[in-house]
């Protein structure tokens, strides 16, 4: 299908209302998105309901620093959607490193990766960042896990390699760090522990398209 695209931001564009990358691998799908195209390429639709950073875009995400050219670092990559989406973005002078420790996951990230060499995938704890220590300094972290020690892990990976200055984006799930709490209660108990290390940007509750969730830009300190 041929639609009119605009710029939204850099590398990131509107096709017909929706969100939208152009594919950094023409002909192929990732999890069955949509595909349009113009005479400057092939886009991919960025599906809402499956991707917290398309959620926090629509729901009024003020800028953007994951840019072409940009050195990212991605904690929680999953099988690679939203990952697929920001190689699209910083684009083939960018780079991104996807942090995955799911066996499972990892398999399908891989071949994702596969058709994409601006991404490597990294079978590690994000935990642990010692253990992809060659990544090098980035300009942003994207974080994205489900553990009860996310701010805990986004300070460790972000003390290593985010550049001074440089922005992190973290998906609080408030149902990961503590069920019996509601949801706005855990968020502002991340936001206390991320106080001396990071000033908060934006913050966008993420619901209709993820309940319970939190995304918060932060600038490091």
């Amino acid at each position: 299908m041929i639609l009119a695209i605009e710029q939204k931001f850099p590398g990131i564009y509107i096709a017909g209302g929706k969100i939208a990358t152009r594919s950094m691998a023409p002909g192929t799908r990732v999890y069955g998105e949509r595909i349009v195209r113009d005479s400057t390429g092939e886009y991919r639709i960025w599906d809402l309901y499956r991707s917290k950073l398309a959620g926090a875009i629509k729901k009024g995400l003020a800028g953007l620093e994951i840019v072409p050219g940009a050195k990212v670092l991605y904690l929680g990559a999953a099988t690679g959607t939203t990952a697929s989406h920001v190689a699209d973005v910083v684009g083939e002078n960018g780079e991104l490193y996807c942090v995955e420790f799911a066996q499972r996951s990892m398999r399908d990230l891989i071949a994702v990766c596969e058709k994409r060499p601006n991404m490597m995938p990294i079978h590690a704890d994000a935990n642990n960042p010692s253990e992809y220590a060659d990544a090098g300094e980035v300009d942003v972290v994207y974080q994205d896990v489900s553990q009860p020690n996310q701010s805990e892990i986004l300070i460790k990976n972000c003390d290593m390699f985010l550049k001074k200055g440089g922005i992190a984006y973290m998906c609080v799930k408030s149902q990961s760090i503590d069920v019996t709490l509601p949801p706005r209660k855990v968020f502002e108990m991340v936001k206390k522990q991320l106080e001396g290390h990071f000033e908060i940007e934006q913050e966008i509750e993420l619901a209709p398209y993820d309940l319970d969730h939190l995304f918060l830009a932060l600038r490091k300190k």
